[in-house]
């Protein structure tokens, strides 16, 4: 199975986990829109629309950088209306941008509570919303949400309600996008890390390099993504998915390659439910 030819809107995709999977959709021959922010060089974080469509074309696709805030819906509807004049349509919808503040209640100011809920969530229920109508065109359409499995214990939340509101948010536009438009074939994931991922927000909110250390690269989820995306949409829909366990029902049993700075035991992400862990092999630790 090969992406080549499909079209990938991905929000938020200038680095991190958003640029891993265009990059491996990319060396498939697919088409990649990259929807974000990020036109100027940021002073802490690596990458412009510009520069990571320079690295889907050297890496084998064909690129579109669109300046976009997906809050705003006047700029997601003509961002999605590019893609498809550039590309003739849309086949997968990955909703990757994501606000993150680690606060309790009383340190967490109203802005930035908007701002992730804003971005989280009703970014990722907006741009599935352009999305759709195109995708309902496509052969074998999925919406992909990096969001965390729904599992309600009282530890997700007590330390940062409004970073969890703002995810799980993410979490329940896959549960009832995936019912809703069951019909139209269009499949609608959830994908999260078994373990941390090594991302500007792993280094700037969590620990820096040390914790680094303890994480996985990128790739892990964009190779079980690109893995996902192939798999028929109509038997491939409401699942919340785990990074490793999708690529071990791919046949992958070495996870070396993905972690191999590692010295010791991984550190499992957040939101990653016991009964997973308990039915896993790799040693993890817990970063909360």
């Amino acid at each position: 199975m090969s992406l080549k030819g499909k079209t990938l809107f991905i929000s938020g995709g200038s680095r991190g986990i958003g640029l891993a999977i265009a990059l491996r959709a990319a060396r498939d021959g697919a088409n990649v829109a990259i929807a974000a922010k990020t036109a100027a060089p940021h002073p802490k974080l690596p990458g412009t629309i510009y520069t990571a469509a320079e690295k889907i074309e050297k890496a084998g696709g064909k690129a579109l950088p669109i300046i976009c805030d997906i809050r705003d819906e006047t700029q997601v509807e003509k961002a999605v209306a590019a893609t498809v004049e550039q590309f003739g349509g849309i086949d997968i919808c990955i909703n990757n941008a994501s606000a993150i503040q680690l606060t309790g209640t009383l340190e967490t100011d109203m802005k930035r509570f908007d701002l992730m809920h804003q971005v989280n969530m009703r970014g990722t229920f907006l741009v599935s919303k352009m999305c759709i109508p195109h995708l309902r065109l496509a052969k074998n359409p999925h919406i992909l949400n990096l969001a965390p499995p729904l599992d309600m214990a009282a530890k997700w939340f007590k330390g940062h309600v409004a970073y969890t509101m703002a995810k799980f948010g993410m979490s329940m536009c896959t549960l009832g996008m995936s019912a809703e438009f069951a019909a139209d074939g269009i499949a609608v994931n959830s994908l999260w890390p078994l373990t941390a991922i090594d991302t500007a927000a792993v280094r700037n909110l969590l620990g820096g390099v040390s914790v680094a250390q303890q994480c996985r690269s990128p790739e892990i989820m964009a190779d079980a993504a690109c893995a996902i995306f192939n798999r028929p949409s109509r038997e491939t829909t409401g699942n919340f998915y785990i990074d490793e366990e999708v690529l071990r029902a791919e046949g992958i049993t070495d996870f070396s390659r993905y972690a191999p700075q590692a010295t010791g035991p991984l550190a499992g992400d957040f939101f990653v439910p016991d009964e997973v862990l308990a039915r896993t092999d790799t040693k993890l630790t817990r970063l909360l």
